[in-house]
């Protein structure tokens, strides 16, 4: 991709990195921010930028957001907490921090680099390039429970079965403040957010949504532990059914959460696990249901929040 000569629309005068987000909507602003950082987006006589520089009406910029070329998908001996392995597919135990598969900004230490290394038959080589076996995702911040395919056939069944919506996932959740019910149903529709194009909203115009939700302990009147069960799986969705609400998910700065007053090293992350994930098995057609352990750092705040707070705390519910 050559440079793109950009000029400032009218009215312009702000950050660089914002109005580049709005000028050219396709590319997401962490891919903005590197371009500006590296220098290869600069202004027209070659003056280098950061992202808060400011732009005004008319400024000529040399805009460069070529895509960074993932060099190979060559195994890489990653940690892997393997729940289950058979012929057909892997369940795993994805570690908070770890990307799901390359692109913009990542490395060669994905899942998908991982299993290429565990897995040394091959995984299964629909959909994308990158994305060998992959049916789902979880976000970079979050933990738990994962299934990738190995085969055609188990790939293609998967992901049947998530765009059907027959899979059973389960999550647990921080979240800021006390809910006023035990239970209930978040169902406004999720959509794109009208002006920050890597979040999401909840809108109107949105795609159908839906969360199911208990608490399942309280932490005095500062903090719930709460269990989801999604029957859709939109972008983000606990994270903006909650903050939507007016309970960010703890650690969630992108949407909502605030400090305050407690230790940054209380949540450090987004506090979001995986539990349990249940579906047919591509193979044997039978139910199988898997579950991933909280992680320590969860374990950890959940320990700290009980000794600060108090905690009641119902019995679990079991695994479907």
């Amino acid at each position: 991709m050559n440079p793109i000569d950009f000029v400032c629309p009218s009215g312009t005068n702000d950050r660089v990195d914002k109005v580049l987000s709005l000028g050219f909507p396709d590319h997401s602003r962490s891919a903005i921010r590197r371009s500006i950082e590296e220098g290869r987006t600069v202004l027209a006589d070659g003056t280098r930028l950061e992202p808060k520089s400011k732009v005004r009406s008319g400024d000529h910029l040399l805009v460069d957001l070529s895509r960074p070329t993932v060099r190979s998908l060559e195994p890489c001996d990653c940690h892997l907490e393997v729940i289950h392995e058979d012929d057909h597919l892997i369940v795993i135990n994805k570690a908070a921090g770890m990307v799901v598969h390359p692109g913009d900004g990542t490395d060669e230490r994905t899942l998908v680099h991982a299993l290429l290394h565990h897995c040394r038959e091959g995984l299964s080589p629909l959909g994308a390039p990158l994305r060998p076996g992959v049916v789902h995702r979880l976000d970079k911040e979050t933990s738990g429970v994962m299934v990738v395919a190995k085969t055609e056939r188990a790939h293609l069944s998967l992901a049947e079965q998530f765009a059907e919506r027959s899979t059973v996932k389960i999550y647990r959740a921080l979240v800021s403040g006390s809910m006023i019910a035990a239970k209930g149903v978040f169902g406004q529709p999720i959509g794109r957010h009208p002006k920050v194009r890597v979040k999401m909203a909840v809108s109107e115009k949105g795609k159908k949504a839906r969360t199911n939700w208990e608490v399942i302990t309280r932490f005095g009147e500062e903090f719930c532990l709460v269990e989801c069960r999604i029957e859709t799986g939109r972008t983000h969705q606990i994270r903006v059914h909650f903050s939507a609400s007016g309970h960010p998910l703890c650690g969630d700065s992108t949407y909502g959460y605030k400090l305050r007053n407690h230790p940054d090293h209380l949540f450090p992350r987004v506090m979001l696990h995986a539990r349990t994930l249940s579906f047919l098995h591509p193979a044997t057609g039978e139910t199988v249901c898997y579950e991933a352990s909280i992680p320590d750092d969860f374990k950890h705040s959940l320990k700290a929040l009980s000794q600060e707070f108090g905690a009641e705390k119902p019995s679990l519910p079991e695994c479907e």
